[in-house]
């Protein structure tokens, strides 16, 4: 379908990144030159990358910048396309189909025959399907609607495979087929934007009918930009500063790094608490605002000292349980921790374990929170204050 004058949304690349950043938006020349392209091509744009890039915000600025509404699709596991399309207002109908057995006397009062009366009730059953007892979902109603419109359709790796052979229509031709009614086709071709999280690999005619675009985390000086650009209150040397230490905290194998969203986070949580300079202690006071695993916070709680200052360290953590620290009995020298617990197995890389938890089917009997037994994995016998009290009655018994 060729662009129509009401998708040249903007005048050039370079109106794309001023009109963003005027939302607060920061995008570099490949973001912007990409955009600007999906508005002229008429293509939908897939954006894939870990969590927390600014794909879905970059979807939410392009509508503001543009002026469309915004319609979103949030995908997830076992998702029908139902929820997606359209779904008939089986309400309604009842609600017609009673005042029809109502009015069905008047109907057949002067039929000639059985078999007239017969028809003229089946004249009546395209009633029932028609515009006014369909209930549009986000696709339908980003085709079908009046007003220009942009298309979120968020985390699409998570949706079955069914549901992403059903998109196929909708991108490629901007329309959406009712068998009960016919096909609707958009007059102004909505902004499409799909985002992955790549959680699994999307097909190639899905990929094929889109722009794409990968984004991954920003460089230092782009980061820095955004965090200015979203009004922190925090100091611009005190921002620098910890824009670097959270590229750090990125370095280390966690189980989920922080995104762009939590640097913002962490830097509007400083500027609340007055902090005009980092350090180790304030840092690992306000840690959990980026960090939202246990182990992940205790391995960055062991190198915030490094990444602020080489000569201080941090004080002990005031917590009653420390994930990965003397379990085996044995203290490390510096308090850092040399290797996994005794009777655990070595962790794997942080993208490994994320991948392999963030996976379709990922909630089995032996994930945390799921039905059943829950997880095998125990603590050292021994440990506990229970261990020692049934140790000493069985000294007693012995005895």
């Amino acid at each position: 379908m060729p662009a129509t004058p009401e998708n040249f949304a903007f005048g050039s690349v370079e109106d794309v990144a001023e009109r963003f950043a005027a939302h607060g938006y920061i995008t570099d020349r490949r973001l912007a030159t990409t955009v600007f392209l999906q508005a002229r091509l008429d293509k939908p744009l897939l954006l894939e990358g870990p969590a927390g890039v600014g794909k879905t915000e970059l979807a939410k600025t392009l509508a503001a910048a543009t002026g469309r509404r915004l319609l979103r699709l949030q995908c997830y596991e076992g998702q029908d396309e139902s929820r997606a399309l359209y779904e008939w207002d089986y309400g309604k109908q009842l609600l017609y189909t009673q005042m029809l057995r109502d009015k069905i006397g008047d109907l057949t009062a002067d039929a000639p025959d059985l078999a007239s009366a017969v028809h003229r009730i089946e004249e009546q059953d395209s009633v029932f399907f028609s515009d006014r007892f369909l209930a549009p979902r986000p696709l339908l109603d980003a085709v079908r609607g009046e007003q220009p419109a942009v298309l979120l359709i968020d985390e699409v790796d998570r949706a079955d495979e069914a549901l992403e052979a059903v998109l196929l229509e909708c991108l490629a031709e901007y329309q959406v087929s009712v068998p009960e009614i016919g096909t609707y086709t958009a007059k102004v071709p909505p902004f499409v934007v799909l985002t992955s999280n790549n959680t699994r690999d999307l097909s190639a005619a899905l990929k094929r009918r889109c722009l794409h675009l990968f984004l991954d985390y920003p460089d230092a000086e782009r980061e820095l930009e955004i965090v200015r650009a979203k009004d922190t209150g925090l100091a611009e040397a005190t921002a620098r500063h910890l824009v670097d230490v959270v590229r750090g905290l990125r370095e280390l194998p966690l189980r989920k790094s922080p995104s762009i969203s939590e640097t913002v986070d962490w830097a509007r949580t400083l500027a609340v608490l007055g902090v005009d300079e980092l350090g180790p202690e304030v840092l690992a006071d306000t840690a959990n605002v980026v960090l939202k695993y246990e182990r992940d916070l205790h391995r960055a709680l062991e190198v915030l000292p490094r990444l602020v200052d080489p000569n201080r360290t941090l004080p002990e953590p005031g917590h009653p349980h420390h994930d990965g620290h003397h379990h085996d009995g044995h203290h490390h020298p510096g308090g850092h921790h040399h290797g996994p617990a005794h009777g655990e197995p070595e962790e794997a890389d942080g993208h490994a374990v994320r991948a392999a938890t963030d996976r379709q089917g990922r909630h089995d009997e032996g994930s945390y929170g799921a039905p059943g037994a829950g997880p095998a994995h125990r603590t050292t016998s021994g440990a506990g204050q229970g261990a020692r009290a049934f140790a000493a009655v069985t000294r007693r018994r012995t005895n």
